[in-house]
C-alpha cells in the first residue's frame, strides 16, 4: 500500500472517528415521541447515521426530500441534535490510542466530514480533539460535499501536503469515492455504519480495517 510514506491520515467523523449514532438516534426518537410514536432501538437507526438528517428522518419518520413535511422535520431534527450533540457520543474503541500512535510517529491527522460546521466544530471540541487535529473540514467548508473530491483537496491545501502523502479512512462508499477522486489512498472502516447499499468489499478501497488499531500496523 505505502508507495510513498503516509504523513497525513484523514478521517471521516460519523462512524469512523466517533460513534455519533446514539446522539443522532436520540434526536430522531425525540421527534417520534413528539408524534406519539414509540422509540426505535439505536441499532435500528445506526446504519443511517452516516447519512445525517436525511437518513435518520427517513428511517424514523418515513419522510424523504420532496415530501410535504420533510423540510420542517429536517429543521426540527437538526435543532434537537444541536441541543444534545455530545451526550453519548464517544470515540470508537481503540481510536484514542490510534491517534496517540499517529502523533508519536510524527504523522498528522485531520477530519473531513459532510457534517455541517455548526455541528462538526463543537463536537470535535467537546471530544477534546480540536487543537490536536491538523485540519477540520466540514460539509459546508467547500462548495461540494463528498463524494466530490473538493473537501479532501481542501484538507490537503490546509495542511500543505500532496495527495500521495495522505490516506483517507471512512465508513461509507462515498468516502472511498471521494478519496480516490482526490488521488488519496483509501481505507474502509468495517467497524462503522456502512449504510445498506453496496457491500464494503465492492467499494474499491485499498484496504479494509475491522478496528482502529489495525490502522497503526497497516501504516507501519
Amino acid at each position: 500500500m505505502m508507495r510513498t510514506p503516509i504523513e497525513l491520515v484523514l478521517f471521516d467523523l460519523d462512524g469512523t472517528l466517533a460513534d455519533t449514532a446514539p446522539d443522532l438516534a436520540a434526536a430522531a426518537n425525540r421527534q417520534r415521541a413528539d408524534r406519539g410514536l414509540d422509540p426505535l432501538p439505536v441499532e435500528h437507526l445506526r446504519p443511517m447515521a452516516s447519512h445525517g438528517a436525511r437518513g435518520l428522518i427517513g428511517r424514523a419518520l418515513g419522510l424523504a426530500p420532496g415530501d410535504a413535511d420533510y423540510e420542517a422535520a429536517r429543521l426540527e431534527f437538526l435543532a434537537y441534535y444541536e441541543q444534545a450533540i455530545c451526550v453519548h457520543t464517544r470515540l470508537f474503541a481503540g481510536m484514542a490510542e490510534t491517534l496517540d500512535h499517529l502523533e508519536s510517529e510524527g504523522r498528522r491527522w485531520g477530519v473531513v466530514t459532510n457534517k455541517m460546521a455548526r455541528f462538526t466544530e463543537p463536537l470535535i471540541e467537546q471530544l477534546g480533539l480540536y487543537r490536536r487535529a491538523a485540519c477540520v473540514v466540514s460539509g459546508d467548508s467547500t462548495p461540494h460535499p463528498k463524494p466530490h473530491p473538493a473537501p479532501l483537496q481542501h484538507a490537503l491545501q490546509l495542511v500543505g501536503m500532496l495527495a500521495e502523502q495522505a490516506v483517507y479512512v471512512g465508513d461509507d462508499q462515498r468516502d472511498v469515492q471521494a478519496g480516490r477522486a482526490a488521488g488519496l489512498r483509501t481505507i474502509a472502516a468495517s467497524y462503522g455504519y456502512l449504510g445498506e447499499g453496496v457491500p464494503i468489499d465492492q467499494w474499491g478501497a485499498d484496504h479494509v480495517i475491522a478496528a482502529p488499531g489495525e490502522l497503526v500496523a497497516l501504516l507501519r
